[in-house]
């Protein structure tokens, strides 16, 4: 029987969804998040329940049958959360497995071209990310920075900066996703906030952010508009660069509006 398999969006959770297909024999036609699957109408819904021991099994399997860089593209992969991923996922590890060999240069086979393409995307926005966040110094001496990205990028950006800023206290934000990372000196936790519906993260508030901090904000904004020569400017090359969907939360792109 052709079967939609629901999971909680974990990767853990997936990987069990890779494991139940091979355990009962499944005839997986879609992997769908246990958000987006709510909104189906299917009697042969199969909600899958994350275990780490069934998880922790296909990961094994997958790092002997997987390149290195086999592994990152198919993690990159999830990360992008494109529609219907997980089931090209699913497609291109049932390949490994089948002819027991590394296929992530086999550019044949649709499901191994797929997950290449979508893991150089999340990459390029991974290192854009790590080169356009910007951090502030609120109240509390945490510097704090909020992010909007295409792709779920948290997870790959976390050591640049645990290395970058190891003697910071900060938070980076994902505001699409509605969670962040917090480095409190010693080790990166996830966590959620609960923002007022007032609070703008774009702008320089004083009841959030440190006095010096704005006046600092405010010297930039100078320095910029001083070495910003209009006649030079070539913006196609600009937003080659830095798209513009980026300019909300850059300290010198946003503080020119304030």
């Amino acid at each position: 029987m052709k079967t939609i398999l629901s999971y909680d969006g974990s990767f853990n959770g997936f990987l069990t969804c890779v494991f139940t297909t091979y355990e009962e024999k499944l005839e997986v036609v879609d992997i769908q998040t246990e958000q987006r699957a709510s909104d189906l109408l299917f009697s042969d819904l199969e909600n899958i329940i994350t275990d780490k021991t069934k998880a922790t099994r296909v990961a094994l399997a997958i790092k002997n049958k997987c390149s290195a860089a086999g592994r990152r593209n198919l993690y990159r992969a999830f990360l992008s959360e494109e529609p219907g991923i997980e089931l090209t996922m699913l497609k291109y590890l049932q390949y490994v497995f089948k002819i027991n060999q590394q296929v992530d240069s086999d550019f044949s086979h649709p499901a191994v071209l797929k997950i290449s393409k979508m893991a150089k995307k999340v990459g390029r926005e991974k290192h854009r990310m790590e080169a356009f966040v910007r951090f502030k110094l609120t109240k509390d001496q945490i510097y704090f920075s909020v992010i909007e990205p295409d792709f779920n990028v948290l997870p790959l950006i976390q050591e640049h900066f645990k290395k970058r800023y190891a003697d910071q206290a900060w938070i980076i934000y994902d505001l699409k996703r509605k969670y962040g990372l917090y480095f409190d000196l010693q080790e990166v936790n996830e966590i959620t906030i609960n923002f007022n519906h007032h609070f703008n993260a774009s702008t320089n508030n004083n009841a959030v952010f440190d006095e010096e901090e704005i006046n600092f904000q405010h010297l930039w904004k100078e320095y910029f508009n001083s070495t910003n020569i209009k006649s030079r400017k070539n913006m196609k090359l600009h937003l080659q660069h830095v798209p513009r969907r980026y300019w909300k939360y850059l300290s010198e792109k946003s503080l020119l509006h304030n």
